[in-house]
């Protein structure tokens, strides 16, 4: 399931209820119907392959591991193009700036979301219930090279870190031959080449979008499902050049400050749950 967005939700718990091996690339399923997916594949017993190249990291380095022995997980993000750029210097920047991704060729929203670092947020979210793991053992650092994909930390002090070419050909072949792994035109890492192991903390202040998915997912409820919406209008208008670059995160933050966080039962709950918003963050731009 690679469908962008909150419409490949549906398609998601399909699979899963009928116990369909799926190899997913939909973040959102996991993000805004975390609890319900869970729930359905836990019913349909199939298998569930991550596709996000992270998230396909820490799969392949938990591999016939106890989920007892890890200490942490560690997602990587790239910082995208604006991790050396002040906050004075955001407020100007253009969609075409945005757009200009410095390692990965992905769609618009996707580049955008890895701008902002909202990507990694839904990532945070989406390790949680792939991996049953509390967000307090999930980090996050920012590896401008994108070399390491992934990594677990275990409670021994050992760590096994998933390291190649940033390339999707991997991930994606991974989940569709699973469990073989074969041949890709990808080339192996030259390890006698320079290779740049920089790891950064990110900058809460210049991309408050994650540690917002976090509190986010902490929540639970329908707190992930309107973060997800809200950032999707958000980025849309940011797209249609309707709001400024730093105006994406204080709208989403607005929207999860008034929605409600109840219990998700079903899909038509969390359907009305997107919709609602959608309608808030959407009627929060026509009131700005």
């Amino acid at each position: 399931n690679a469908v962008v967005g909150f419409a490949g939700v549906g398609g998601t718990l399909w699979a899963l209820e009928r116990g369909v091996t799926l190899a997913l690339a939909n973040k959102e399923s996991l993000v805004a119907a975390g609890d319900l997916a869970v729930a359905a594949w836990k019913r349909g017993g199939g298998l569930l392959l991550p596709v996000d190249s992270e998230h396909s990291a820490i799969f392949q380095c938990l591999e016939g591991r106890a989920v007892d022995t890890i200490h942490s997980l560690v997602l990587t993000a790239s910082g995208g193009p604006f991790r050396n750029r002040s906050l004075i210097d955001l407020e100007s920047v253009s969609v075409g700036e945005a757009l200009a991704h410095p390692t990965w060729s992905m769609g618009p929203k996707v580049t955008i979301d890895s701008a902002t670092l909202a990507n990694k947020g839904l990532e945070l979210i989406e390790a949680h219930y792939l991996f049953d793991v509390p967000y307090g053992m999930i980090d996050v650092v920012v590896h401008p090279t994108s070399v390491v994909h992934g990594l677990v930390r275990f409670r021994d002090g050992a760590a096994l870190a998933h390291v190649g070419y940033p390339e999707m050909r991997v991930p994606i072949s991974y989940a569709l031959t699973y469990p073989e792994r074969r041949a890709t035109p990808v080339p192996a890492l030259d390890l006698t080449t320079p290779l740049s192991l920089e790891f950064d903390p990110p900058d809460p202040e210049r991309f408050p979008l994650l540690p917002l998915a976090r509190e986010a997912g902490e929540r639970g409820g329908t707190y992930p499902c309107a973060f997800n919406a809200a950032n999707e209008v958000a980025v849309a208008a940011f797209l249609d050049e309707r709001i400024g670059f730093l105006e994406i995160a204080p709208l989403v933050e607005d929207a999860l400050d008034r929605v409600g966080g109840g219990a998700v039962n079903d899909l038509p709950e969390l359907v009305e749950a997107d919709a609602a918003a959608r309608r808030l963050a959407e009627g929060m731009l026509a009131a700005a």
